[in-house]
């Protein structure tokens, strides 16, 4: 893998996302994250998954200059649906996965550690879905999974402003568990993990099973919408004008075309 590697302790698959600067969330993470999953899967020494990513940040957002790549809308609503077959792959995974971030987890890196089924974060982390300031919505089931933990006011005013809120902010709202240091964040991330790998497998397999029967009806249908409409937003003016000022560093102006 290019992008991913991990280690083994005590039954917890310790993998790090390695993709600097900014461990930016690329379509070729997003195959090792599926490749990570094929590998552990069926490993019984791999009882749990913990996420994390190397150097200042866990994901500091998608790879946009990657989009600067797509042709037309199609294609990027196909783009959105391959990321989303991958984080509800990991959300339903049958060994429990944990998600430690630092520093930040933006737009595609908050979508991919909302499909873990936990997430801890350091005090002073900044998570959000900053997608609205580039003229294109979220397209890895961030705006279905969202407002599942932090309810639909708040969901809306983190997309609407794009302004992230910190680690702490995070654990009051309900999109993450714990709030820990810098120095705590891995450590007491795996000290839990190790914990719950002493548990049945067969009890954890089944009880993340039931977990998925939370989701309403309509959630698998806004998923799909989500990827239709992310390509929708893609060919628009705005949208263009949105990821050329995020690439040239300046503030975009949109007309609302």
């Amino acid at each position: 893998m290019e992008f991913l590697s991990w280690q083994v302790e005590e039954g917890v698959a310790i993998a790090t996302i390695s993709r600097p600067p900014a461990n930016a969330l690329s379509q070729g993470l997003i195959k090792d994250v599926d490749a990570f999953l094929d590998a552990v899967e069926n490993d019984e020494a791999v009882r749990v998954l913990v996420l994390h990513g190397e150097g200042r940040f866990f994901s500091a957002g998608a790879d946009i200059k990657e989009f600067t790549g797509i042709a037309s809308g199609e294609e990027f609503a196909g783009l959105a649906k391959n990321g989303q077959i991958v984080f509800e792959r990991l959300e339903s995974f049958s060994k429990p996965v944990i998600a430690a971030i630092h520093g930040a987890a933006l737009g595609g890196g908050l979508e991919l550690a909302m499909g873990c089924h936990m997430r801890f974060v350091t005090e002073s982390a900044k998570l959000g879905l900053p997608e609205l300031s580039l003229g294109i919505i979220p397209g890895f089931a961030g705006t279905q999974r969202l407002p599942r933990y932090v309810g639909i006011a708040k969901a809306a005013e983190m997309m609407f402003t794009s302004e992230p809120i910190s680690g702490i902010e995070a654990v009051q709202w309900g999109l993450a568990n714990r709030a820990f240091s810098e120095e705590e964040l891995l450590p007491k991330t795996i000290e839990i993990a190790k914990k719950i790998a002493k548990k049945s497998p067969i009890a954890l397999k089944t009880a993340i099973q039931m977990l998925q029967y939370s989701k309403t009806p309509t959630f698998h249908e806004g998923v799909a919408a989500e990827a239709q409409s992310f390509g929708t937003v893609f060919v628009s003016q705005d949208a263009k004008e949105g990821i050329q000022a995020f690439i040239e560093k300046r503030e975009p102006v949109f007309t609302g075309k």
